[in-house]
């Protein structure tokens, strides 16, 4: 089951894996091979690519789910802001009314202090006076009516004014408020999708930083492949990969028609590398074969071969196992027979990485070491 990983957890994983690897040795140059087969540092760095990978595969679900608080946040940013515009445009018209408003009671005011002065001139006048000034009584009633109804009017006109000036300051309050909180989730909303960013930005440099590592990898192990190949290139031959119950040379199917490295044979050695098939053959035809398991590159069987008493010279005999030691890892060959002029006829597996069977004829002995199990 595959768990789900916190951003602290990937990070701190991909720290002690790069501590590990750099204290291993095995990050920008060699370790030392202690498999049993040639491809031990091919498959030590497949395996580092593989852990990465699950921590890159980590680090971008982390970073997935990065991107959608941040989406989200963006969301609710743009809502806030378009809520916190609406109601600046809002407060500002508010402002205007509440102005005008103010304007007219100003003038209002001035209207009926003019009244007022005018009504208190008009009082200074005796009614006997006023009479006199009038038409009729008709007029004197009609100017006493009037003078009245403007005060009350004016009055009248103020105090709806003034009413209105109280809802428009209380409105304007409550958006006021508002835009300052609209303004403080804004900050707030801005500051959590800041620290997202960041969050995100050191995620892709993590993953930028493993998948160069990868990278780096991918192509130490391509040189590794190509050093093997060519430093095997002698060896080739004309053979063909075996088919059937038993394989090339006899080697068996149970370990020759499966996929190559992903079978332990009888000596603690992976399925299909040269050393399994050489160390086969030398049980199958009744010779004691050490466990030479997790120590047997074939560059190391020379003094596997000496520390265990066996006889180990440049003379070639059939039955022997021949090495090379050229290469990261070396060549082991099983000599089926040596020729009059000195040559040998060898069979062998995994001469050109590929897991398969070939033999060569004519084989020059020089540089070679002869183990006689």
């Amino acid at each position: 089951m595959k768990k789900t990983q916190s951003a602290g957890s990937i990070f701190y994983k991909a720290r002690v894996l790069a501590l590990v690897l750099a204290s291993a040795g095995l990050i920008g140059g060699a370790a030392a091979a202690h498999a049993d087969q040639f491809d031990v540092q091919i498959n030590a760095l497949n395996e580092q690519n593989s852990t990465v990978q699950g921590l890159v595969n980590g680090l971008e679900s982390q970073a997935s789910s990065y991107q959608d608080t941040i989406n989200q946040l963006q969301v609710q940013i743009d809502s806030v802001r378009s809520q916190l515009a609406d109601n600046q445009a809002k407060q500002a018209s508010l402002e205007q009314q509440i102005t005008a408003n103010q304007q007219q009671i100003d003038q209002k005011k001035q209207q009926l202090s003019g009244t007022i002065k005018s009504m208190y001139i008009d009082g200074q006048t005796s009614t006997i006076e006023e009479l006199a000034s009038s038409k009729d009584l008709s007029d004197y009633v009609d100017k006493e009516e009037y003078h009245t109804a403007v005060q009350n009017q004016l009055d009248a006109t103020i105090q709806q004014i003034g009413a209105l000036q109280a809802e428009l300051q209380k409105e304007k309050t409550q958006v006021d408020q508002l835009v300052v909180d609209e303004k403080t989730q804004n900050e707030q909303l801005s500051s959590a999708q800041a620290k997202q960013n960041q969050f995100l930005a050191f995620n892709e440099g993590q993953q930028t930083a493993y998948n160069a590592q990868i990278s780096a990898n991918s192509s130490q192990i391509a040189k590794l492949r190509q050093a093997q190949i060519a430093a095997n290139a002698r060896f080739s031959g004309g053979g063909s990969p075996g088919h059937g119950p038993t394989c090339g040379g006899g080697y068996p199917a149970k370990w020759c028609e499966v996929a190559q490295d992903s079978v332990i044979d009888d000596w603690g050695m992976y399925n299909r590398e040269c050393v399994s098939y050489t160390a086969f053959r030398v049980a199958a035809s009744g010779r004691n074969m050490p466990y030479w398991g997790g120590r047997g590159n074939a560059n190391q069987w020379v003094n596997d071969a000496e520390s265990a008493g066996i006889p180990v010279d440049h003379n070639p005999r059939a039955g022997d196992v021949a090495i090379s030691l050229a290469g990261a890892f070396g060549h082991a060959m099983y000599v089926e027979s040596v020729n009059g002029d000195g040559t040998i006829n060898i069979s062998q597996y995994n001469v050109n990485l590929d897991g398969r069977y070939s033999t060569r004829s004519d084989l020059s002995p020089s540089g070679l070491y002869f183990i006689h199990f």
